[in-house]
Parts: C-alpha cells; structure tokens; sequence
C-alpha cells in the first residue's frame, strides 16, 4: 500500500501537489488544510483519505476531520494528529499514551511545525511529519512524504521537496 502523506495545506493545492498524490493507495493529511476546496480537490483523484483538522482549520473543518484519527493498515496502529510535539519533546497527552504499551502506535503522524522529520523514538514508534506544503508559514521548504505500508512493514520512504515556498510550480 502506496501513501501520500501531507499536512499544513493552508488552504493551498496545486498540480504538482496532486501528481504525487496520484501515485498513492491512500493519501493522509495531517491538519491545518485551510479550506474544503483542498479536500475537493484530492477528492478528485477519487482515493481514500485520511485527514485530521489542525488548529488553523475553521470550525466546519473542525466537524468534518476530527482532532484524533487512530487506524490500522497493513497491520500497522497508526495514530495521526496535528499537533504532538516531537520525538524529543512530545506533548503531556501524546507520552501518557507511548508510556502504555498496550496503547503505543507503530506510527505517529503529526505535523504543525512546518518541519519535516522522520525518525524512530525512544518507544519504537516511527513519528512521521512531512513538514507543510503550503505557502503560509514560517517554513522556507515546502515538502510532503510518500511510503509504502506492507504486512505490518514500512519502506520506500521518501521525502518530495517541492522547493522554496512561494516558488510557482513549473509549467
């Protein structure tokens, strides 16, 4: 299983954005999408979606994707949610819940920080943020991730680096 992983949207989506969601199972959003017009349009690539609201998402948004999405693919527990910290200063909430074996995901899926990072923590846990792809921010980069899912398994992991932010997508 192929997934397109992105978050921090802010209301943006272009082409570029969708051709490498067109390569994918499944695409995953991790908050802060901005506006329902960037799920209508990776909506369009009819694939299943996985999204989480983030703290800049209007309350409508708000209804729609909830704070928490906990799911299993692959035979993987993954837990995506916009703001977690990271692997070295995760929030209160999120440690109570990597403390608890019985609880503790393969995968934690975050963004928020506009910073992408990939790493394994202290649990074992692989923590995903593919950074932000939008144009608003404090980032300098605009990146997603991609990675295949398979038989409890995670490989070809790749971050796409989509350049500077506020750089027009070539034509």
């Amino acid at each position: 299983m192929r997934i397109a992983l992105l978050s921090d949207t802010h209301g943006f989506m272009d082409e570029e954005i969708l051709d490498h969601c067109r390569e994918a199972d499944e695409i995953w959003h991790a908050g802060d999408i901005g506006s329902f017009a960037v799920m209508q349009q990776l909506g369009t690539l009819q694939k299943p979606i996985v999204a989480v609201s983030g703290n800049v998402d209007n309350h409508a948004l708000q209804l729609e994707y909830p704070e928490d999405q906990h799911f299993i693919r692959e035979g993987l527990q993954i837990w995506m949610r916009h703001i977690v910290g990271n692997p070295k200063r995760y929030r209160p909430e999120i440690l109570s819940v990597l403390r608890a074996p019985s609880q503790r995901p393969k995968i934690l899926v975050c963004g928020h920080s506009h910073i992408l990072e990939i790493a394994r923590d202290e649990y074992g846990v692989l923590f995903i943020n593919p950074g932000a792809v939008g144009h608003h921010g404090v980032h300098q980069k605009r990146t997603m991730v991609r990675l295949s899912l398979e038989q409890g398994k995670v490989f070809d992991v790749e971050a796409i680096d989509f350049g500077t932010r506020g750089r027009k997508p070539a034509e």
